[in-house]
């Protein structure tokens, strides 16, 4: 039985010559229809994912495809329980995606190969080629593909850099990128190849779009895919599922993301529900004992409690911390 509520993923590169009054009549329209989620627009396009009712979703299809220059916006669809996010968000930015570069890619002009699942997925076995993964830490961490190289960046805009520090590495090899849903990637393969690597493809539709291929079936993926929304995280291999993430505090397998209790840190870490309590969701002892631990604010510990949790794990707060 099919469910009530969808969850829409989409990009469109495509010129917006005003796109303040575009966010605009874009945020009415959709909290009209009582849709949530969260959309980025610039002068290069749009980049969102919202979530609502069949007919909600139906109608923002509807009306999206209606605007000139996005009638062939490709929406990836997800079924789902309820709402996927808590309120809707249209922003104005000066990028849909961010590399932080100075001369930046226009997709539409400069971009890698596109390679539809069964392909890729040949990319993924061939020893001479080399998958890089353009996501942040946590979400490789979360789920990757089997082999893929992880650069060690936080976030989208270090990746430039990491790779010009690593260039000779794979410079004369094929290189094949991926990312979530394919807008990251689009414009990182057209960086690459101003850059000089002679062979880039990108997954087109992303890793999604890779985990509802029929013949496929997400093979060679590992773990679960980080998204952006309240579900966190959603299954890809179909035929050989299994579990990557480790608990930051035994290393016992886990899915569950948690961010670090101490606002100044808000580190994403995986953590059962009774490590959470346990470490007071701290990352570190400096994170447990942090004054304005959420943790501790969000439970109502007294300061006794929260000093016998730190007792249990043989550590102890300073004498000037109150709960």
């Amino acid at each position: 039985m099919s469910k009530d509520y969808r969850v829409l993923l989409y990009y469109k590169y495509q010129e917006i010559e005003d796109p303040e009054t575009f966010v605009q009549e874009h945020l009415r329209f959709t909290k009209s229809i009582g849709l949530r989620g969260r959309i980025l627009v610039s002068s290069e396009g749009i980049n969102g994912t919202v979530s609502g009712t069949v007919e909600q979703t139906e109608k923002y299809k509807e009306y999206l495809h209606s605007l000139p220059g996005f009638e062939d916006v490709w929406f990836k669809e997800d079924e789902a329980d309820d709402y996927a996010h808590a309120k809707m968000f249209v922003r104005h930015r000066e990028e849909i995606v961010s590399l932080n570069l100075e001369d930046d890619i226009d997709p539409l002009e400069l971009t890698g190969e596109y390679l539809d699942p069964k392909s890729f997925r040949e990319a993924l076995l061939d020893e001479d080629t080399i998958v890089l993964d353009t996501r942040n830490d946590y979400e490789y961490e979360l789920g990757h593909f089997k082999g893929a190289v992880k650069p060690d960046i936080r976030n989208f805009r270090e990746l430039p850099q990491w790779v010009i520090d690593n260039k000779e590495k794979f410079m004369d090899k094929r290189v094949v990128v991926y990312c979530t849903g394919g807008v990251r990637c689009e414009k990182f393969s057209g960086w690459m190849i101003r850059e000089g690597f002679k062979d880039v493809g990108q997954l087109n539709g992303g890793i999604d779009t890779y985990g509802k291929d029929p013949e496929v079936k997400g093979d060679l993926w590992e773990g679960k895919m980080y998204v952006f929304d309240e579900r966190i995280s959603v299954p890809i291999n179909q035929v050989d599922p299994t579990v990557i993430g480790r608990d930051h505090f035994d290393g016992e397998p886990c899915e569950r993301y948690v961010n670090c209790a101490n606002p100044e840190c808000n580190r994403q870490i995986f953590a059962s529900e009774e490590n959470e309590a346990k470490y007071v969701r701290g990352c570190s002892a400096e994170c447990r004992r942090h004054p304005r631990n959420r943790y501790v604010e969000e439970n109502n510990l007294s300061r006794s409690e929260w000093e016998s949790r730190l007792n249990e794990i043989g550590e102890s707060l300073s004498d000037d911390q109150t709960a």
